[in-house]
């Protein structure tokens, strides 16, 4: 790829950067309620801590690849991954939480993300940051996978989110990456732009009040 090019129209860069912080801003007022409901759901339901830190994958960048933390509520039990390392979640997988499974359904489990938002490692809307203890085998496994990102902050949801879920393998990632291209190119006109995040904001809430996270 040109070093030059970059996905999104100069407005529409401007445009989503400034919805970022006002939907983060109002985000975080609206779930000031929750927060400590569901900081004693957990605590009550499994030992261990509230929230749950795990490095991602950010923005690809010209000259580097952008790591931060994303913040999340914990819904895995305590050292859910400290004897088989980093694997991909499966269906009814047994280290979740009674919590965390209510959790992941309503997705609230990803409203700590919005700090993530604020500081600018995140936006609201993107391609889903990748871990990076699979980041280098998908790459060798995906023709253009690392391009999904160029220039592009990963997002709490995103065309690829709403329209399969979660990733489980390989297989899934790879189906995935044409979403996030989609999404991409989407950028390149603001008009564009505007209705696809409507488009994913409104089946995001579909999925929320329907239950069908996972």
């Amino acid at each position: 790829m040109n070093p030059n090019t970059t996905y999104a129209h100069w407005a529409v860069a401007a445009g989503k950067r400034g919805f970022d912080i006002a939907g983060a801003l109002l985000g975080l007022a609206a779930g000031s309620v929750l927060f400590p409901l569901i900081a004693l759901a957990i605590k009550l339901d499994s030992p261990g801590p509230v929230l749950f830190r795990q490095l991602r994958i950010g923005r690809s960048l010209p000259d580097r690849v952008e790591l931060f933390w994303m913040i999340k509520f914990r819904t895995m039990r305590q050292d859910a991954e400290k004897v088989t390392g980093a694997v991909w979640a499966q269906k009814e997988d047994p280290r979740i939480t009674r919590v965390g499974r209510f959790m992941r359904k309503t997705r609230l489990d990803e409203l700590p993300q919005l700090w993530n938002v604020l500081r600018g490692d995140m936006s609201l809307i993107g391609p889903r940051p990748e871990r990076p203890g699979f980041y280098q085998k998908l790459e060798r496994a995906i023709p253009y996978f690392a391009e999904r990102t160029y220039g592009l902050r990963p997002g709490i949801t995103g065309l690829a989110q709403v329209c399969q879920g979660y990733d489980r393998d390989i297989e899934d990632v790879r189906s995935k990456v044409s979403y996030d291209h989609a999404y991409a190119i989407a950028l390149s006109r603001p008009g564009a732009w505007m209705a696809m995040d409507g488009e994913i904001l409104w089946r995001t809430a579909g999925v929320m009040v329907g239950m069908r996270g996972q």
